[in-house]
């Protein structure tokens, strides 16, 4: 079994919305003949909680105004380090990217076909540790003024 017409529909247009937003390292998978409650998940991270949750957001209003679907189930809002929005067809997981790099649900899902996504999407792979290296020379940058 593989993923359904709808459910690659529904991961593209949210895989859109999230590069939109400049979310990092976004990728899908075919879980299909792997779980039965769900065709497909969609990993998505941001460096901080506010992106996060506008990512979250973005992906919502997209799908509800492109396709006319809403999530079934939302989880994870308050801290805003680990949302999954459920769509049946799909699950959206947008991780902080420090949860990413803890969950590694990539490791979880590897032996799963992966989904062709949008060039947009595509372009934010490596951008997590594209990013903590820039933290990490600010941060020693910082450290080196104060001493």
């Amino acid at each position: 079994m593989t993923a359904t017409d709808r459910s690659i529909e529904l991961i593209k247009t949210a895989a859109q919305a999230a590069a939109d937003k400049l979310a990092h390292d976004i990728i899908a998978y075919d879980v299909s003949d792997v779980l039965s409650i769900t065709d497909a998940f969609l990993l998505a991270s941001a460096p901080n909680d506010r992106q996060v949750k506008s990512i979250v957001d973005e992906i919502e209003e997209r799908l509800s105004k492109e396709l006319g679907v809403k999530p079934v189930r939302r989880e994870g809002d308050r801290e805003a380090r680990w949302v999954l929005l459920d769509y049946v067809d799909i699950v959206v997981h947008v991780q902080h990217s420090e949860e990413r790099v803890f969950y590694a649900l990539e490791r979880l899902w590897k032996d799963c076909p992966e989904l062709d996504l949008p060039a947009d999407a595509k372009a934010t792979r490596g951008k997590t540790a594209e990013h903590a290296k820039l933290q990490a020379e600010e941060d020693s940058a910082e450290l080196g003024e104060l001493r």
